[in-house]
């Protein structure tokens, strides 16, 4: 597969929130503001780069009747680190994000990059897969927060557009991620079929 393919599938054509459906359940959770839609973000983005890049390296080497184990030991190392950093840099955040970050461990992004993807290409291509799920899985899940925290509370970043009376507070509860997913899938979908 070439490096450019490897990079570019997540973010449109194999997006893990629009398209693969996957990994929704930080998706739903964090996404009521933009601020937790970055920062889940980036966790996942560390954590899904740094475990394609060494399941792609120890491949050859991994018995594959084990192989499950040792990639879930392999997430869950990063896991741990961008936890532990999380916590010590932005507590808010930590406070914030909660039991999500943890579960980031097994997130089917993550797992299912490493079995599909990771364990069976090189080290280069499994990277560039990792960047190019990660920037697929930030664009769904900032839009998402960007556009709940905009009409749900009439700010964004936390820096208020309007006066939030006159926002729709359904946005900011889980309501409102089924509805925005729902309407960026149909607007990816109608602009898919507008460049065929």
């Amino acid at each position: 597969m070439s490096l450019w393919k490897s990079f570019n599938q997540g973010i449109i054509k194999e997006n893990p929130v629009l398209r693969l459906m996957i990994g929704l359940c930080p998706v739903l959770a964090v996404s009521n503001n933009a601020i937790n839609a970055l920062g889940m973000s980036v966790a996942v983005a560390f954590v899904l780069i740094c475990s394609n890049a060494v399941v792609a390296m120890i491949r050859k080497t991994t018995p594959d009747e084990i192989r499950i184990p040792i990639f879930i030991i392999v997430i869950s190392t990063f896991v741990t680190i961008s936890d532990y950093v999380m916590n010590a840099f932005t507590p808010d955040l930590y406070a914030a994000l909660g039991v999500f970050v943890p579960l980031i461990v097994v997130n089917c992004i993550i797992l299912g990059r490493a079995e599909a993807f990771a364990y069976r290409n090189p080290v280069l291509n499994s990277i560039l897969d990792g960047v190019g799920m990660s920037l697929g899985f930030a664009l769904a899940l900032i839009s998402i927060g960007v556009i709940r925290e905009v009409l749900g509370a009439g700010s964004v970043f936390g820096i208020a557009l309007f006066n939030p009376a006159v926002a729709a507070t359904i946005m900011v509860l889980p309501p409102g991620a089924f509805i925005t997913i729902g309407v960026l899938m149909a607007a990816l979908n109608k602009f898919e079929n507008k460049v065929q």
